[in-house]
Order: structure tokens, then C-alpha cells, then sequence
């Protein structure tokens, strides 16, 4: 069948009811990721001007190489399979477009080459692709994982094997998975004296997505490893506190209510997951030829304005919590912000946000006149 996304046409495969089998994959529910994706290629031109070469490293039909060739970039596609690579060349010379198409491992090819920008969009886990990507990228890794589920302490066991970290099923889940993930790369690129800086991470749809920066030192490196540490969550009350450090330091109980249900995550990334000016020069390059230009806008909006705290809370699950009836959003974030706090809403749900405060300072706050 046909697509057309972004300007540019290809032809993908049909894809069966699970959208799994053994045909060439394509995910229509990714569309929204692609386009954000071009949107950074667009801003990241301006920022990073040298930047000219982009691997598409497990392409697929190539959707998303023959859209960033239709943005100028110098690309290639990679992928093991046969059909894929055959659909890769159809697709961009059916817009026209140059660009290489390689029947190769990715890993193999990304340390045989160096390009500017490499784009890891695997089915699952990118963790064995992280380490060929941050040898050889000169200036910027994006990078999707799909596996949520070990991400965000749903599948325990497969989270601390895959990540190297200790995930934990929380009330933020979606951010778990966020700081776990970032976690792991930024401890990847440390290996290569490389330092990360997140630009944009969102999860949405079931992935998570984060674009990264490079920064090719040892000092950069430690600069990013000094980042991590350790969440600490208890599971009656929801408080939350932090500290710094790849060695945990847990208190013996709940500090806010002495519960002895204290879990900890980690390591963890705890610096910020985007660059706030970075992704509104995103949000000003998305197009209205963009089919998920709505969505995507609304998502950049939220995200500019998202505070660097390292955990989110939700309204509904507090107010459960204290047998309370919940507020309208912008009302209950009036409220913190008049006691003086700072408080912003996420892009992970409705009526989820992020404070400084403390959840007895939140209860304090937002609790009834």
C-alpha cells in the first residue's frame, strides 16, 4: 500500500492485524515520533551547522530516511533484510531522492563509519545498538525504545537485565522508564569518553524517544555520569526524595510517614531530559503538511514548559490517596503556585504535573479553603 507522510510517498508492505509477521514492518502509529523527528532535524540544522550526514539504521521501507533525504541530509538507510533494502531504494526513487541504502548490520556499519546524525528506531530494546552508535556519532543520537514495560519496573527482572539499572512500577511509570532509559545511555557513552545532553525526550504511545547530544571528552562523560543516582519511593504515602551518586543511600523508612514500603530505583538520570528553547525551536518547524502537526505542537507546548524535576505526580492518584475529590488542573496548580511553589503540568497525562513540593506540602496547598 501507499502512504504519504510528510510530503513524501512510499509504498509499505500490508501489514497483518498484529502489525508483526514476516513482512517489512511499518508502524502508522509512529507517525507522530517521525514527525517530531524531522521537526529536530529542521532545528538541529540551525544549531549544529556542520551536521550534514544521517544513518537510518534499521530502516525498514525507509520512511524515515527518505524523509529527512527530502530534507537535505545525506542519507543512508541500513537494514539486514533483502525486501527492506529493495523498498528502501523504490522508496527514494520514488521521490526522487538521493541517498545510500546499505544491506548491513547496523552495528557493524555504524563502527565501520561515522556519520553525524544516527537514528536507532529498533523493535524493542536499542540497548545493543547503544554502544556502536556513541563510539562513532559525531553530534547527535536519537534513540526509541519500545519496551516499556522492563523500562518502567512492569517486567522487573527484564528491565535490570537489559538497562543495568533497578526499574521500579511506580505512580510515574512513563518517567521511570524516561530516566532509566537516559540512565543507560549516558552510562554507554561514558564508556567512549562521550557525554550525553538530553535535548527532547517524550514517552508517548507505549515508547519512549530522546534525541541526545554529543559531547566528545572524558570531563563531558563525567559531567553526564554525575547526573545519576537514586530514587526513593514510598509505596503507602508516594513520597519521593532523591540523591546523587551511582551508590545508593536509602533511609531506613519513609521520612514522611515511617513506612517500612521504601523502594529504590537506579541509577537514574536525574538532570533534565530536554533543553527548553531547543524544543520550542522544534515546535516552530512543525508544518501543517505534517498529519500529526496538532499533536505534535500541543506536546512541544506542554514539554517546553515541563519543570527538571526528576518525578511526577498524579492529581487523581493524590486525591485518592487522601479520600478527596479532585479539582479542575488549572485550579489545583493555581493553588501550589500561590503557597509558592513552582508546578507545571507533564506531557504524560492530563492530570499530571511536577513540583518541587514535597506531597505533604501538595495536600497543604491544594487541600479544601
Amino acid at each position: 500500500m501507499n502512504v504519504r507522510e510528510g510530503g513524501v510517498e512510499v509504498e509499505v508492505p500490508e501489514q497483518g492485524g498484529e502489525g508483526i509477521g514476516d513482512e517489512v514492518f511499518f508502524n502508522p502509529v509512529q507517525e507522530l515520533n517521525r514527525d517530531v523527528t524531522v521537526a529536530v532535524l529542521r532545528a538541529y540544522e540551525d544549531r549544529e551547522q556542520r551536521a550534514e550526514t544521517y544513518l537510518d539504521a534499521m530502516a525498514a521501507s525507509g520512511v524515515r530516511g527518505v524523509r529527512a533525504a527530502a530534507e537535505g541530509w545525506d542519507v543512508t538507510c541500513a537494514d539486514i533484510d533483502d525486501d527492506a533494502v529493495e523498498l528502501c531504494r523504490e522508496n527514494l526513487a520514488r521521490n526522487d531522492l538521493d541517498g545510500e541504502v546499505a544491506h548491513r548490520n547496523a552495528n557493524a556499519l555504524m563502527h565501520e563509519s561515522v556519520f553525524d546524525v544516527v537514528d536507532i528506531d529498533p523493535f524493542g530494546t536499542p540497548v545493543p545498538f547503544a554502544d556502536a552508535a556513541f563510539a562513532n556519532t559525531r553530534d547527535l543520537v536519537c534513540v526509541t525504545a519500545t519496551d516499556t514495560a522492563p523500562l518502567c519496573g512492569a517486567h522487573f527482572h527484564s528491565g535490570v537485565r537489559k538497562y543495568g539499572a533497578v526499574p521500579r512500577n511506580t505512580d510515574y511509570h512513563a518517567e521511570m522508564g524516561v530516566r532509566i532509559l537516559l540512565s543507560a545511555m549516558a552510562r554507554t557513552a561514558a564508556r567512549y569518553d562521550v557525554g550525553v545532553a538530553p535535548l527532547l525526550t517524550h514517552a508517548t504511545n507505549h515508547y519512549v524517544r530522546t534525541y541526545l547530544e554529543l559531547d566528545h571528552s572524558a570531563t563531558d562523560a563525567n559531567a553526564a555520569v554525575d547526573e545519576l543516582g537514586h530514587l526513593y519511593h514510598c509505596e503507602d504515602c508516594l513520597h519521593r526524595e532523591y540523591d546523587r551518586g551511582l551508590i545508593a543511600n536509602p533511609p531506613a523508612s519513609c521520612p514522611a510517614c515511617e513506612s517500612d514500603r521504601l523502594v529504590t530505583a537506579g541509577p537514574v538520570w536525574l538532570g533534565p531530559a530536554h533543553d527548553a528553547d531547543f524544543v520550542a525551536s522544534v515546535r516552530e518547524a512543525v508544518t501543517d503538511d505534517m498529519g500529526t502537526a496538532k499533536r505534535a505542537r500541543k506536546l512541544l507546548t506542554t514539554l517546553e514548559a515541563e519543570l527538571h524535576e526528576p518525578t511526577h505526580y498524579d492529581q487523581h492518584r493524590l486525591c485518592k490517596e487522601w479520600t478527596r475529590e479532585a479539582s479542575g488542573m488549572d485550579e489545583f496548580l493555581e493553588r501550589l503556585r500561590d503557597a509558592g511553589f513552582d508546578a507545571s503540568r507533564t506531557h504524560y497525562g492530563g492530570t499530571t504535573f511536577k513540583t518541587p513540593a514535597t506531597v505533604a506540602e501538595i495536600r497543604e496547598a491544594t487541600g479544601p479553603e
